[in-house]
């Protein structure tokens, strides 16, 4: 039976120290174990970060569970080269560090342009605990993070911890606020382990994966307005809303939107990440990598491609975090915008919405 996240952490304090040292006053009242965060089985969209400045978010993203390439198809799958879903596979970790105490692992990058200076970032991990194994929720709410150069840290959530179980799945997502680590680290490659995920087959399919969101100030970009929104719902339920109010535009202003979703399938139409301007009929978003009925297809993608991963799969078989670019979508002018993400089809959950649009 494979370590839990907690059991690892007890054999070695590295991790807690070192966060000890980044965000809390360290001390003999730094040593009692943190409580669990609370946890809620669906939790409402709502608004974490706004911010009008000169800058824009960036992200970075990658899944942390794959199908075992004993299967045939396997590596075509995962290459985009076939059609196929988690629910076809028996899944497995991705795990692409060195050390031995992790069972899962996987790195992507974030990219900032010169002279910027991050202004908020927040880590999002989640997955499913039913596959062919059951894992406990107790680590939901644990992971570790290192960023580029250095080593792994223990990262407790910071909010109500979204845990469902619905549709043969048993699906969460945490967060916690990284800003002060993501700022005082040199750019490259984060690596994010030991998500609380199941491997195994079942018909809900294995899934897991992490987002890093990254907002950031440069004087040499646009004004923007820049909006962060989360929660935890499962899309079949009515979909997930990002409300974007008092935030003056232009029409055809550029701009950027993104997601995060969880159980996504390639080839299961019915999905759409729509955009509206004060109430004015809602226009799809999509591109190459993501059809605008199909935008819940197990991507990570945006405009100018994905960011740098590793592995860089291009079917993550059930994780999404993907951006697209407004551009024509704002058809008019206005103060408010709408962006919905909703399915028909797919027993998908949604945990993060933002946007970044001209001022």
């Amino acid at each position: 039976m494979r370590p839990t996240l907690g059991q690892l952490l007890r054999r070695t304090t590295v991790g807690a120290l070192a966060l000890c040292a980044l965000w809390a006053p360290c001390g003999p009242a730094a040593a009692a174990p943190a409580a669990p965060a609370p946890e809620a089985e669906g939790l409402a969209f709502g608004e974490r970060y706004r911010a009008l400045q000169h800058g824009g978010i960036v992200r970075a993203a990658n899944s942390s569970a794959t199908c075992r390439t004993s299967a045939s198809s396997c590596r075509t799958v995962r290459a985009g080269d076939a059609e196929g879903v988690n629910g076809d596979f028996d899944m497995s970790y991705i795990d692409v560090d060195d050390d031995p105490n992790t069972y899962n692992s996987s790195r992507a990058e974030i990219s900032l342009p010169a002279g910027s200076r991050v202004t908020y970032a927040r880590l999002y991990w989640g997955g499913n605990l039913l596959v062919g194994e059951q894992k406990s929720p107790a680590d939901n709410e644990r992971v570790l993070i290192a960023e580029p150069g250095g080593a792994y840290k223990e990262l407790l959530a910071d909010t109500v911890v979204g845990h469902r179980v619905a549709d043969g799945a048993d699906a969460f997502q945490a967060s916690a606020d990284v800003t002060r680590l993501v700022r005082d680290s040199a750019p490259g490659l984060y690596t994010v382990a030991q998500i609380n995920v199941a491997s195994g087959k079942s018909a809900a399919g294995a899934w897991g994966g992490w987002t890093l969101v990254v907002a950031y100030e440069n004087p040499e970009e646009p004004l923007r307005h820049l909006s962060i929104w989360d929660g935890f719902t499962a899309l079949s339920g009515g979909g997930a809303e990002m409300a974007l109010r008092d935030m003056p535009f232009a029409a055809g202003a550029e701009g950027q939107v993104g997601l995060v979703a969880y159980n996504g399938d390639p080839g299961t139409t019915g999905d759409s990440l729509t955009v509206s301007t004060d109430g004015v009929l809602a226009t799809a978003l999509g591109d190459r990598a993501n059809p605008h009925d199909d935008v819940l297809n197990s991507t990570v993608s945006g405009p100018g491609g994905a960011p740098e991963r590793v592995p860089a799969y291009a079917n993550t078989l059930g994780y999404d975090s993907d951006v697209f670019r407004l551009g024509e979508h704002l058809t008019q002018s206005g103060d408010q915008a709408t962006v919905r993400l909703t399915s028909e089809r797919d027993a998908a959950w949604a945990g993060v919405l933002f946007a970044a649009v001209d001022r």
